[in-house]
C-alpha cells in the first residue's frame, strides 16, 4: 500500500464519521421534538459530542499525513496519539456522566410519559443502521492501517450502540408496558463497555508517546527477513518505536568491507523495501557496517 492510500482510507473514515454523526443529531432532535423522552435526549447529546470528537479527529488525521518539515523531521504522526489519548480521556468521562445520570434516574421518582414512542423507535433504527455500516468501515480502515485515532473513534460508535438499543427498549417499554427505567439498566452496562475501552486505547496512545516499541511480532519478523537476507555477514542495535500508525526502525548490517559503495547501497536498499512491504506503515534506516 502506498503512502497516498492509508491517508485517503483513514480521512475517509473521518469524514464519514462526522456525516453519520451530523445526520443523527438532525434526526435526534426531531425525535426528541417529538416524544420527549429523556432516554432521545441522552442520545441527542451524546450524537452531539461524536460530532465534535469526529471532527477534531479528522483535523488530527489531516495534521498527522503532513510531511516532515524542518521543525519536525519525522514527520507530525505523533498527533495521532494525541488525539486518540483526548478521546480515551472523552470517552472515559462520558462513561461517568453516563453511569452517573442512570444512577440518579434509577433513585428519582417515574419519568414523565413519553409520546410519539413510533417516531422515536424509528429514529433510533436509523441510528442504529448508520453507526452499523460506519464501524464495518472503520473496522476495514483500521486493519490496512492501525491507526489509532479511527480506532478511537469506531471504539466511541460501537459504545453508542448500546444505549441507542436501550432508548429503543425504553420507548417500547412505555409504548406497549408503561415502564420507563429500562435504558437506565442498559446505560450502565454502556458506560462500563465504554470505561473499558477507553482505557485500552489510552494505554496504547500513551505508550506510543513514550516511544515504546514495536509488537514482538513485527520485531521478530524484522528479525527474519534481515536473518536471511543475501550479502549479510549479519545485524546488530534493531530499534523499533511507535508513533501514531507509523513505526520507525533503526538497524545496523554487516557487509563485507570490500564491497563497492554501489554493491553495499543496492544490498542495503533492498532490505529496506522489503521489510516496508511486509510492514507498511514502518519508516526503516539501514545503517551499514563494513566487516573485514
Amino acid at each position: 500500500m502506498t503512502g497516498a492510500a492509508p491517508l485517503r482510507l483513514n480521512l475517509s473514515a473521518g469524514l464519514m464519521s462526522a456525516s453519520v454523526a451530523l445526520i443523527l443529531v438532525l434526526a435526534k432532535l426531531w425525535a426528541l421534538s417529538e416524544t420527549g423522552a429523556l432516554s432521545v435526549a441522552a442520545s441527542l447529546a451524546d450524537s452531539a459530542l461524536d460530532l465534535m470528537v469526529s471532527l477534531a479527529a479528522l483535523a488530527a488525521i489531516a495534521y498527522a499525513a503532513r510531511p516532515p518539515d524542518e521543525d519536525h523531521a519525522f514527520g507530525h504522526s505523533s498527533a495521532e496519539d494525541l488525539a486518540a489519548l483526548g478521546q480515551s480521556v472523552f470517552i472515559l468521562v462520558s462513561a461517568g456522566v453516563i453511569a452517573w445520570a442512570a444512577i440518579v434516574r434509577l433513585l428519582a421518582g417515574p419519568p414523565s410519559p413519553i409520546m410519539a414512542e413510533g417516531r422515536g423507535i424509528a429514529v433510533m433504527i436509523l441510528s442504529i443502521v448508520l453507526t452499523l455500516g460506519l464501524v464495518a468501515w472503520q473496522r476495514r480502515v483500521i486493519r490496512q492501517t492501525g491507526n489509532k485515532v479511527v480506532a478511537a473513534d469506531r471504539l466511541h460508535y460501537l459504545g453508542d450502540l448500546i444505549p441507542n438499543i436501550g432508548a429503543i427498549l425504553s420507548l417500547a417499554a412505555s409504548a406497549w408496558l408503561g415502564l420507563y427505567q429500562i435504558d437506565n439498566i442498559v446505560a450502565l452496562g454502556a458506560a462500563a463497555v465504554l470505561a473499558v475501552g477507553a482505557l485500552r486505547i489510552g494505554k496504547s496512545a500513551w505508550d506510543a508517546l513514550m516511544d515504546r516499541a514495536a509488537d514482538p511480532e513485527m520485531i521478530a519478523g524484522i528479525e527474519a527477513i534481515a536473518r536471511d537476507w543475501p550479502g549479510l555477514h549479519g545485524f546488530h542495535d534493531l530499534k523499533t518505536r511507535t508513533a501514531g500508525s507509523q513505526v520507525f526502525v533503526n538497524l545496523h548490517i554487516e557487509l563485507d568491507g570490500n564491497l563497492s559503495l554501489t554493491e553495499a547501497h543496492d544490498i542495503g536498499a533492498g532490505l529496506r523495501h522489503a521489510i516496508m512491504d511486509a510492514y507498511p506503515q514502518a519508516d526503516v534506516i539501514i545503517h551499514k557496517d563494513p566487516v573485514r
